[in-house]
């Protein structure tokens, strides 16, 4: 690789690899040591096309979830299934995986700006700024940012927009995947609300077991399928639609603590 080469934003390649690389040595241990990621359906990630992917996920943390999918891509590039063991991996990085974070959030500290260079499609939120609830235009430059980093590679995004649960898919991701026609890869991720603090840089307890089940693409009618039908598909495919809500008893809360503290390594 040329050393000043660099991708479409302008980031220099070289630079970045080496942030991947000591991001990745400095964060392995947040999942496999504190704590432990369970990891299904890796063995997708090899097949998929060197461009223009769409993965779609669930969100828990700001960060510690997007970090855990660049490990598991990473590994699963380098032939380790469902596995992250060996942390050799991050010597030759996939360096044209992108994914989609708010603006405010990236640019909130010296940390998150250097996680965005290892990767953001930093974008302006439209519901939501400085912690009150706004309503503005989408920015046409964030949609074609988006496509300019799904033309250059891979793109993971959480479409929901927030760390809560269940909470409705934005409508944006359902015009993205008609404007851009991407393979769209469902995720499905859990724990990492339990392990991490909100943001995903401090952990907040250990022994936690976290998991990510990589799904099948979705199969797609982007010239005839409206947006409502695609919202609904990527809403069952990421377990986020409202009949996967179950309210937990007392009980079953407790049960579900019980089941955490043995969950140790």
């Amino acid at each position: 690789m040329h050393l000043f080469q660099r991708n479409p934003f302008g980031h220099n390649l070289f630079i970045k690899k080496m942030l991947i690389r000591y991001l990745g040595i400095m964060t392995h241990r947040r999942y496999r040591g504190f704590n432990e990621l369970h990891i299904e359906g890796s063995e997708i990630i090899k097949q998929l096309p060197e461009q223009n992917v769409l993965f779609v996920s669930n969100h828990q943390t700001y960060f510690a979830d997007v970090v855990a999918m660049f490990h598991v891509f990473n590994a699963s590039l380098s032939g380790r299934i469902d596995s992250i063991k060996n942390v050799g991996y991050l010597w030759k990085p996939k360096l044209n995986i992108y994914y989609v974070a708010a603006k405010e959030t990236m640019n909130d500290g010296l940390l998150p700006k250097i996680l965005a260079y290892a990767g953001s499609v930093s974008i302006e939120r439209t519901w939501r700024a400085s912690g009150k609830s706004v309503n503005r235009q989408v920015k046409m430059s964030d949609i074609s940012n988006i496509g300019k980093a799904l033309d250059d590679g891979w793109v993971v995004t959480f479409p929901q927009g927030t760390t809560k649960p269940f909470k409705p898919l934005r409508k944006g991701t359902a015009h993205i995947i008609k404007q851009y026609k991407p393979l769209v890869v469902p995720i499905v991720i859990d724990g990492f609300r339990r392990s991490f603090d909100k943001k995903g840089l401090l952990i907040k307890k250990k022994g936690i077991l976290q998991s990510m089940v990589i799904k099948p693409p979705l199969d797609i009618d982007y010239e005839n399928e409206s947006l409502d039908s695609i919202i609904s598909k990527v809403e069952y495919a990421i377990e986020q639609h409202p009949s996967f809500l179950k309210v937990l008893t007392p009980e079953e809360i407790k049960e579900q603590e019980e089941l955490d503290k043995k969950r140790t390594w």
